[in-house]
């Protein structure tokens, strides 16, 4: 149960952890060897990470949402303190000699039932708190492409290349992590923390608009007559 509720900000804190010490490693290594002009490496995931908007959007959102939170780990350990007596039993009914197998399969059914609802009921419970950690991702992600672009720009950069496309970098000189932050910071020190109502992440928007495209083809193929066999069209 240790594992059953996972809030948004956890993963948030965990992700810009991790990427502050991608970042530090990535800036630690003094150059070594000659430098290549116009190549550069960058990690964007850690730049965005390590931004300003979205630090300090991980620092106000515990409290901002506070309440969702608070109600959310109060059903954890409510949900937590409803199975284990129940793992506790089955636990102790498989260990009998000539134990039921029956019985436990429903006692294994009724503990996933009871595991699965909860999940459920905590994601309800947090989605805000995702959302919000989606809504602040997105407006720092519209403004990296222009920050990519200027940081490329002022360091005279033709190539920027992702860590995962390099095998082997042993030159600090072609991080342009740094350059990127500072660009990003400028373009937008701070975000907007709390979503619009109704507002949805980028890809669930998309989805929506590729489902409702194929539905209007499928509306108008349905629309069009069929032309009896055998009949030309008009003009022949």
């Amino acid at each position: 149960m240790k594992n059953l509720f996972k809030s948004a900000m956890l993963a948030g804190l965990l992700l810009a952890a991790g990427s502050q010490t991608a970042l530090a490693q990535a800036t630690a290594a003094a150059p070594v060897g000659p430098v290549v002009p116009g190549l550069a490496v960058a990690n964007l995931d850690a730049v965005v990470a390590n931004s300003n908007a979205y630090r300090t959007a991980q620092q106000q959102r515990p409290v901002t949402y506070k309440a969702q939170l608070d109600q959310a780990e109060a059903r954890r350990k409510a949900i937590a303190g409803q199975l284990q007596p129940l793992i506790d039993k089955f636990t102790r009914d498989r260990a009998a000699p000539n134990a039921n197998q029956a019985a436990l399969q429903q006692q294994a059914q009724s503990i996933q039932q009871i595991q699965s609802a909860g999940e459920q009921e905590l994601q309800r419970l947090v989605q805000p708190v995702a959302l919000s950690e989606a809504y602040v991702e997105e407006q720092i992600t519209d403004k990296i492409d222009a920050a990519v672009k200027a940081a490329m720009a002022k360091n005279k950069i033709s190539l920027l290349l992702a860590p995962q496309a390099v095998a082997a970098l042993n030159n600090n000189a072609y991080n342009l992590n740094q350059a990127i932050l500072t660009e990003l910071n400028t373009l937008i020190p701070a975000a907007q923390l709390v979503p619009p109502a109704g507002w949805e992440p980028r890809e669930q928007r998309e989805q929506r608009a590729a489902q409702a495209a194929q539905q209007g083809q499928a509306a108008g193929a349905a629309a069009t007559p069929a032309r009896p066999a055998g009949q030309q069209p008009d003009g022949r």
